[in-house]
Order: C-alpha cells, then structure tokens, then sequence
C-alpha cells in the first residue's frame, strides 16, 4: 500500500476538465398576458363567424364572396395568433426560439403569449435528485471499495441547459458518476494518519470537495448543485472480513492504550499519596514491586486473585 504522505489530500476542481465556455445565456423573452391574447382570439374569431353568417343575408355574389372570404381569413389569423398562447407552471419554463434562433424563456408563471412563429420547449426549473448506483471503485490504498450518491440539483440556465449539451439529463448522471469515481481514488476509506483525510472519517469535508467539484462539471450545463451527500460506503464483500478484523484490532490496541494511560496515572497519584501521608516507607525495590502488582491489577482483564505472603518481600 502507498503511503499516506505521497497521497495529496488537497486535490479538488482543479483535476476536472476544462469545460467549453458557454456560447448562450438565458435572458427573458418578450411577451405578455395571456388574458388579452385570449380575449382578441375569441372576438377574433367570433367576427369571422359573423361575416360568414351575414354574407349569407346579401343577393350579390360578389359582396356574399367577399365576407365569406374575408370571415375566414379573420378567423384563420384569431386562430394562428391563439397559437402564441402559452401556460406556464410554477417551477416550468418555456424556452423560446423563433426559425432555429435562441428568442428568449418564459419564467413568468400563468397564460403568456409569445409570436406564434415561435417554437416554445418545456423545461422544468424545479429542485430535482439524482442518486447513482452503487459504484464499485479502488480508494487511494488500493482497496476497492462500495459507494453511493445523492446529489440535490435544479436547472439554474434554461438556455445554457437547452443548447449547451445535448441532454442535461443524461450530462448530470454521467458528470456525478465521474465525480463520485474521481473523489473516491482520491482518497482512502481509512486514512493510516490521524491528520490524513478518508472518505469514512471526513466526510462532512470530503462532500464538500464532491459538491465543488459537481459544480464544476456540471456549470457548462446551467445546473446548480446544491448539495450531494454519500448514501453509502463499505468495503467490497471480498475484502470486507478482512477489514473489519483490521478495524477491531485497532479498537482493542486504542483501548489498551487509554486503560495503560489510566493505569499509570493511578499508580503515579498512589505512591504520592502514600509519600504526602507517610504511610509506609518504600525503597526503589519496594516501589517497583507495588507499582507491578498494581499495574497487573488494573491492566489485567480478569479478575485479581489475591496472594498471602507470610514471609518478607526479599523470601
């Protein structure tokens, strides 16, 4: 395994690709209330209705062909103007583009309407999850590992969304499946320093390093990341055993180590105690032997059995 000091823990969005500047950005397209739109449409078309209706009152062919005619191009234009018509969710958009031509996106929620020659595309602007696979990748060490996910996102750029990439769907999951891939060879799931950061130990830190570099893949897309989180990290099955004995014999070493810690304290507040109160007078052999029996007693993981001496400490 690779030490944890050839291990640089600082890396982050500078290791992602250089994403292409973006050639469009979202500004609002001119429209206006639905209401009025709707309201002409209708007295539109109800005046070429009319005119065909009373054509059918005149004797003259011509004056009878000339409403007639006139009632149905009326009623043909209220119609095509209608079309402009356009109902706006909240948390929809419309992108508007009028012969191929970027127009303009309607935020504003409710009846707009726009030039009917427009093409008008829906994109949704709510708050939206994304959660991975479990992915199975090496971490620093070598060790492969189990991991997933969760990235809370919304679309921030209708245009940049629309025309940038081919499907911001598509672009979000591939991004945050190499996002989450890069972060975990970066880094090892147990760090063998204390100062060393891991993907089990720090990850209030490491999430934060997942969201910026997200961020930076994704912002070519017009989408904003708000926060990811892992939703699951482990060992791979066949090294999991394995792993967890490593684990355990570290938990057990630590534990020692703060009973010893313990341990001495006792033994060192003990023979100071028994100076201060001069209880009993003790020699460096006579030292040495107490703080023995006592370190055996407290360090010891069963129970002390006692031990009459009937002679001296020297027989």
């Amino acid at each position: 395994m690779p030490a944890t000091s050839a291990i640089d823990h600082d890396k982050g969005p500078a290791d992602v690709p250089e994403m292409p500047q973006p050639r469009v950005r979202e500004f609002s397209a001119h429209s206006i209330g639905g209401g009025l739109a709707l309201l002409l449409g209708l007295l539109g078309l109800a005046a070429g209705v009319a005119l065909v209706v009373t054509a059918t009152a005149f004797d003259s062919a011509g004056s009878k062909a000339v409403l007639i005619v006139l009632g149905i191009l009326i009623g043909i234009a209220a119609f095509l103007a209608m079309c402009g018509l356009n109902m706006v969710a909240p948390g929809e958009a419309r992108v508007v583009q009028l012969f191929g031509r970027y127009r303009g996106t309607i935020r504003t929620d409710g009846l707009r309407w726009v030039n009917p020659l427009t093409s008008r595309a829906k994109i949704s602007t709510r708050v939206r999850n994304h959660e991975t696979a479990v992915l199975k990748v090496n971490d620093a060490y070598g060790n492969p590992i189990e991991l997933a996910a969760v990235v809370v996102w919304k679309v921030e750029d209708t245009a940049q969304a629309m025309f940038e990439v081919d499907d911001f769907l598509e672009f979000v999951s591939t991004q945050t499946e190499a996002a989450v891939r890069h972060i975990a060879i970066e880094y090892p799931y147990d760090a063998h320093d204390e100062e060393g950061l891991s993907l089990r130990g720090n990850a209030e830190e490491i999430t934060e390093k997942l969201a910026a570099e997200l961020h930076a893949r994704v912002e070519a897309a017009g989408v904003h990341i708000i926060e990811s989180r892992f939703t699951h990290l482990a060992y791979a099955p066949e090294i999991a055993s394995a792993m967890l004995q490593r684990q355990q014999a570290g938990a057990v070493v630590a534990a020692r180590r703060q009973i010893v810690d313990g341990a001495v304290g006792m033994v060192e507040a003990a023979l100071v105690r028994i100076a201060e109160q001069d209880i009993v007078e003790l020699d460096s052999e006579r030292k040495a032997a107490m703080v023995s029996n006592l370190m055996v007693v407290l360090c010891g993981d069963r129970a002390a059995q006692p031990v009459l001496n009937t002679g001296t400490l020297y027989q």
